[in-house]
């Protein structure tokens, strides 16, 4: 079965390019990314982790913390690594795991059989501090993932976390979120001292929060 928004992220011991891992003693209380590749040496696998790295500084900025995962084995991961960072001009610096046996992609249901017996897809999770799986996207293995949205919803899950905000359509760091339904408007123009925007009794806007 596969995971759904606030399961428990499944915890595992790994080999990976950086040592011996367990999932969530790696995460600590930082939130994390999981994100697998259908195999090493492929082109779109490439450009995606380059971009990656190139934006280690962002999720570090954001307490985040990167996992890559291919079924290959740890050897062809070095090798590949040198791949990507002659060219993509990058230095990976986060971990990539060798599920060889599989296992972490069972997990996390990585592979979809009628898309490919062996190689998984392009799977990516978001968990959070709680260890809870808080976002999920997937892609087929042809189309590669668009990194600056991944850290677009990364901005709106930690911003709605912890403030009683929806973030809307098209939403960028520092504009205008949306009031949660569950707040009467009286107590939003209280608890939102930036100011309210009444569209219509359900649709509110105030500026972010946090800025």
């Amino acid at each position: 079965m596969s995971l759904r928004l606030g399961d428990a992220a499944p915890n595992f011991d790994a080999k990976t390019t950086i040592g011996d891992i367990n999932f969530y003693e790696y995460l600590g209380d930082s939130w994390g990314i999981l994100f697998s590749h259908p195999a090493d040496y492929t082109p779109v696998c490439t450009t995606e982790l380059g971009k990656t790295a190139l934006l280690q500084e962002e999720f570090a900025k954001r307490n985040v913390k990167v996992l890559a995962l291919s079924v290959d084995d740890l050897g062809k991961h070095r090798g590949w690594i040198n791949d990507i960072n002659e060219t993509q001009s990058c230095a990976v610096g986060f971990p990539i795991i060798a599920d060889e046996d599989r296992k972490v992609a069972g997990l996390y249901d990585m592979i979809h059989p009628n898309a490919s017996e062996t190689f998984t897809v392009r799977s990516l999770f978001v968990i959070g501090p709680d260890k809870k799986v808080k976002l999920t996207i997937t892609y087929p293995a042809s189309t590669g993932r668009n990194f600056n949205e991944v850290l677009r919803v990364i901005d709106s899950l930690q911003l709605t976390a912890n403030h009683s905000v929806a973030t809307p359509a098209n939403w960028q760091e520092g504009e205008d979120v949306i009031v949660v339904p569950a707040i009467k408007t009286e107590d939003a123009i209280v608890k939102f001292p930036k100011g309210v925007k009444v569209v219509k009794p359900y649709l509110r806007y105030t500026p972010q929060p946090n800025k």
